[in-house]
C-alpha cells in the first residue's frame, strides 16, 4: 500500500513539473512574438527611437553650453547659439520641443551612448573613428581649423614650428586627436595641455602659459571681443572638419528625419538665415 502511495506522489509530482515546464515555454513563446506587455514589447518600443521621441514629444540634446557662437549661456542664463537654434528648429520639424542639458564636451558622446540624451548638437565633427561607436546626420557645418598665437609671437606661422612648445586643445576634442596623432609623428616632440572649454585655454594664450593653440575663427572671435585678448591667427587654415547631429547607432527612423529636417532647412533659406545671424556672412559650404 505504502508503495502503491509513493508511486502516486512521484508520478503527480512529474506531471505537475511537466505542465509548469509548458506553462514556461508558452509564456516564452508569447513573449517572443509581441503579443505580451513584458520585455519584448518593451524592446520592440525602443527599438524605434523617433517614434519614442514623438511619444515622449521631447528630444533631449546634450552640448558644451561653453563655446560661443555655438552654443552658450546668454545673459538670462538661457542655452543660446548657432547649435541651440539648429537644434530648436530640427525639433520642431520632427514635431516635438527641444530639452538641453550642457555638460564638458570629453562627457557628451560617452552620456549619449548612456542614452542621456537623444541627440548631441556641439560641434561634434564627424570621424571614421567616432562612426565606429555613434552615427551622425549629414554635415550641418563645415569649419576651417587655424593656428592661433599670443600677438607678440612671430616664431610660430606653420605646424612644424610646434616642435618643443607646448600647444592647448580642447579636452576630447577632434582637434585633440589630430595634434597627437597626425602632428606630433610629424612634427616632433611637444607638449599638449587639453582645457574642457575654450576661454580657458585663450585666457592660457593671452598671458603666456601655453604658446598656441588651433581652433576655428568662428569660436574665437565672439571670445576675443568680449575680453580682449590679444592673440592672432596666423598661416593659412590647418584643416577643415564637418560637424553632424551626433546620435546612437541603429537609429534610421531618426537619422532620416533630421537629414530630411536638414535638408529642407536648407533649401528653405531657414539654415542660410540661422548662420548669417550666428557668423554674418553666408554659408560658403
Amino acid at each position: 500500500m505504502k508503495t502503491r502511495k509513493r508511486r502516486f506522489l512521484v508520478t503527480t509530482l512529474m506531471a505537475l513539473a511537466l505542465f509548469s515546464l509548458v506553462l514556461s515555454a508558452c509564456g516564452t513563446r508569447q513573449d517572443a512574438s509581441g503579443t505580451s506587455n513584458g520585455a519584448g514589447s518593451s524592446n520592440a518600443a525602443a527599438g524605434n527611437q523617433l517614434e519614442a521621441i514623438k511619444k515622449a514629444g521631447v528630444i533631449k540634446v546634450g552640448m558644451m553650453g561653453t563655446y560661443p557662437p555655438y552654443n552658450f549661456l546668454n545673459d538670462k542664463k538661457e542655452l543660446d547659439g548657432f547649435d541651440v537654434d539648429i537644434a530648436k528648429e530640427l525639433a520642431k520639424r520632427i514635431g516635438v520641443k527641444p530639452e538641453f542639458t550642457a555638460q564638458e564636451f570629453s562627457g557628451l558622446i560617452p552620456s549619449l551612448q548612456k542614452k542621456k540624451f537623444d541627440a548631441v548638437i556641439s560641434q561634434v565633427t564627424i570621424t571614421e573613428d567616432r562612426k565606429k561607436a555613434i552615427d551622425f546626420t549629414e554635415p550641418y557645418i563645415t569649419n576651417h581649423v587655424n593656428i592661433i598665437v599670443n600677438s607678440k609671437t612671430n616664431d610660430i606661422t606653420k605646424l612644424e614650428d610646434f616642435k618643443g612648445k607646448t600647444i592647448g586643445v580642447g579636452l576630447g576634442t577632434n582637434d585633440e586627436s589630430y595634434l597627437r596623432n597626425e602632428v606630433l609623428p610629424k612634427v616632433g616632440d611637444f607638449e599638449i595641455k587639453t582645457y574642457d572649454d575654450v576661454i580657458t585655454s585663450l585666457k592660457d594664450l593671452n598671458s603666456g602659459r601655453i604658446d598656441a593653440t588651433i581652433n576655428n575663427l568662428y569660436a574665437l572671435k565672439p571670445i576675443v571681443d568680449k575680453n580682449g585678448f590679444q592673440i592672432k591667427a596666423v598661416g593659412e587654415p590647418i584643416k577643415s572638419d564637418q560637424a553632424g547631429v551626433a546620435i546612437n547607432q541603429n537609429s534610421p527612423e531618426l537619422k532620416d528625419a533630421l537629414n530630411k529636417a536638414l535638408k529642407e532647412m536648407k533649401e528653405d533659406g531657414t539654415y542660410k538665415t540661422i548662420f548669417k545671424k550666428w557668423f554674418g556672412e553666408e554659408p560658403k559650404e
